[in-house]
């Protein structure tokens, strides 16, 4: 048996349920399911006797499934499964929401082990949504500190297996394989890290919490190493690549800056130079543009673009959303009319040119069938759009008779770049012959160690400056008490002419309190929907003024002219979700409202706030809360102390976690690696050591380790 060996071959009486719920998990080869690590642990000594539990109180009991089923509500048509379990001192109630299933995973007479708060329904107590783990009921567990166990795992599990199942999975596995360790041994010494074999098993069968904390710091060291190791050997192939070398540049960039409506700030000034230098320097520029939300990326790659298509070739723009593809569009069309350059939007269900035959000063719609033809014959210059533009048909012109042997693709650019998977990324450089320039922007801000970590192979450049005229946004949370105030505060902002966004959640309302009274606070609170706050907001708070509505299920036409309408003040307040988190820029916005705001990470609360202050008008966030607690506000209060967006990633980081604030399964980073994030000095450890390693040319040296990093080079998903 190898590392890679299917776990179909290892199981050969897998049933149809099993082969399902391990491709559910992304568990498909024995190196699968060894670094698929428990979520946690529990202490048998930690059990609690049902008759002695008490309501609000987080416990674990030991229960006999005495009765099960489940039912569908007339209603809202919601699966619940409800169970009774009992122990020698007591009965309680289990009910379980969506989750049918369960009354099979549990038949009558099973035992489990459950962990859940407690509830209290009229004098009846209850669990709501346990977690379970099914144990052997020929054992009833002593009740007592002294008689306790090993540490027991539990899994990431899901219909048709449970954690048991993959806890004996793995043991048996365990006991089966052979495998080499690929970490150098000075390493594994200097960091006094377990060798592989043993990390594994104290990984998932620890005695002591200790034995798992040096496998969690040994496989989080594994994973940051490595994908160092990987992102600098990309790093040092780019420089060998030879790029598309420019011309004109200097010239081709005062000409540009002359176009703008507005001087360049000093950080954009820098990060302008640091683009024309690798545009000049003979290798593919691979640079990522950081900067905080409104500082003005897009001035800098529209400079990219302008000086790539003046030297004949062709650039491409790709934006995460329709709505913010759209608006790059219109900047650049306006900015550059006059200028002989042909430019094009495409997305999902919109094709359009600039400029038109009939009126040059405007863009006009065409068949996506001709736009990609234009685009391949190298008259479209420059060709902005969403996802679409890496769907196999769009091919750039790669003959004609420019001084470069045809307009080809010269530049890509990829705006909120975390929003696309690496292998999105790779299919637009790949199409042309010769590596094009890549520039990635984002706002999104990111934690120092994820920057290190995750752009390991790119260059960066830093926006830390805002253009002059901004002043700050003021943030302020709005207790229940407060809201009628914060409303008249707006009617009157309006009144003067100022327009504001509202932000919900959801879209259509759902009313967890009518239905099901006795469920959990966190499930019926209620969260605030776009439909119901646009009808709230029109007929009771302010009638007087017009209230759009957007998000998601609207058609791109419908979306479009909701845009245009309130860029152009002919609507008052746009209600929306969170389709507006990125790049929408309309000037005269002065008030943000974020309503159900504890729902949000911060760095998509600050997006948010970020969609106002776009003028010299003074602005404000209001944020609004569903429910509170200690833990929400002192993470809201962080958005209204913190000066920028890179001390609320921080923030964020070292309290909620890096897969909260960005979402692990966008950077493609496994839950304990995110947890090694917090480390800066395991991250800065593991990038000294992958430095040394690819600048001293030493991989070679270690040949499992090189084997290593080549299979992440040809399967980037395993990571990303």
């Amino acid at each position: 048996m190898t590392p890679d060996t299917k776990l179909e071959e290892v199981f050969k009486q897998l049933a149809p349920r099993q082969k399902a719920a391990l491709k559910n998990l992304g568990l498909k080869t024995v190196r699968d399911i060894l670094y698929h690590f428990p979520y946690r642990y529990e202490n048998p000594a930690d059990l609690k006797r049902i008759g002695e539990v008490f309501e609000g109180e987080k416990v674990r009991i030991w229960g006999r499934v005495k009765k099960i089923d489940f039912e569908k509500t007339w209603k809202k048509k919601l699966n619940i499964a409800y169970a009774t379990v009992e122990d020698p001192t007591g009965r309680i109630k289990l009910v379980w929401f969506r989750q049918p299933y369960i009354a099979k995973m549990l038949p009558e007479g099973s035992c489990a082990i459950f962990s859940g708060k407690v509830a209290m329904r009229g004098r009846e107590k209850y669990i709501a949504n346990p977690l379970y783990d099914i144990v052997p009921c020929s054992v009833i567990p002593a009740f007592s500190r002294e008689d306790a166990a090993k540490l027991q795992p539990l899994y990431s599990s899901t219909s048709g297996i449970s954690s048991l199942w993959i806890s004996k999975a793995i043991s048996r596995i365990l006991l089966q394989i052979q495998i080499p360790e690929f970490l150098p041994e000075e390493i594994i010494k200097k960091y006094h890290l377990p060798e592989l074999v043993k990390a594994l098993r104290w990984a998932h069968f620890p005695k002591t919490e200790d034995h798992a904390s040096a496998a969690k710091k040994r496989f989080a060291f594994e994973e940051v190493f490595l994908m160092q190791l990987l992102r600098m050997s990309q790093k040092e192939e780019i420089k060998k690549t030879s790029g598309i070398k420019l011309s004109s540049i200097e010239a081709l960039k005062d000409e540009f800056i002359k176009l703008l409506p507005f001087g360049l700030t000093g950080a954009q000034k820098r990060a302008v130079e640091e683009v024309l230098k690798d545009l000049k320097s003979g290798h593919p520029m691979n640079r990522l543009l950081e900067g905080d939300v409104g500082s003005g990326k897009t001035a800098v790659a529209g400079c990219a673009a302008y000086i790539v298509a003046k030297n004949g070739m062709q650039a491409t723009y790709m934006a995460p959303t329709e709505i913010l593809a759209r608006q790059h569009f219109e900047t650049f069309y306006k900015l550059l009319a006059g200028m002989g350059i042909k430019i094009g939007l495409l997305t999902s269900s919109i094709s359009e040119k600039f400029p038109s035959k009939i009126n040059p000063k405007l863009p006009t719609h065409i068949s996506k069938s001709q736009l990609l033809k234009w685009v391949r014959e190298g008259e479209i210059d420059i060709l902005i759009g969403t996802h679409a533009l890496i769907e196999k048909k769009v091919v750039f012109s790669a003959k004609g008779g420019s001084a470069y042997g045809g307009k080809k693709l010269g530049l890509a650019m990829v705006d909120e770049q975390h929003r696309f998977g690496v292998l999105q990324r790779s299919r637009l450089l790949k199409k042309t012959e010769k590596s094009p320039h890549f520039l990635t922007m984002t706002a999104t801000p990111i934690p120092r160690t994820l920057a290190l970590t995750i752009y390991a192979d790119l260059d960066v450049s830093l926006i830390d400056e805002m253009p002059e005229g901004r002043k700050p946004i003021e943030t302020k949370i709005v207790p229940p008490k407060e809201r009628n105030l914060a409303y008249e505060f707006i009617k009157g902002r309006l009144a003067e002419g100022d327009q504001a966004f509202v932000i919900c959640p959801r879209i259509e309302p759902k009313n967890w309190k009518s239905d099901f009274p006795w469920k959990s606070d966190f499930l019926r609170a209620e969260m605030k929907s776009v439909k119901e706050e646009h009808k709230k907001l029109k007929e009771k708070i302010f009638p007087e003024f017009n209230i759009g509505i957007m998000h998601g299920k609207l058609t791109p036409k419908e979306k479009e002219e909701t845009m245009r309408r309130f860029r152009e003040g002919k609507t008052h307040v746009l209600v929306s979700t969170s389709v507006v988190e990125v790049g929408v820029d309309v000037p005269n916005a002065t008030i943000m409202l974020i309503e159900g705001a504890e729902r949000f990470g911060l760095a998509q609360l600050h997006q948010f706030r970020g969609r106002v202050g776009r003028s010299e008008k003074k602005s404000y966030c209001f944020i609004l809360a569903g429910s509170y607690s200690a833990g929400i506000f002192r993470r809201l209060k962080a958005l209204t102390t913190a000066k920028t967006g890179f001390e609320l990633a921080e923030y964020d980081l070292e309290f909620r976690g890096a897969g909260e604030l960005t979402g692990h399964h966008q950077w493609g980073i496994s839950d304990i690696g995110m947890e090694a994030l917090r480390n800066l000095k395991m991250v800065e450890a593991a990038r000294l050591e992958a430095r040394a390693i690819i600048e001293s040319a030493l991989l070679l040296k270690y040949p499992l380790l090189n084997e290593k990093v080549k299979i992440l080079q040809k399967e980037p998903l395993h990571f990303e």
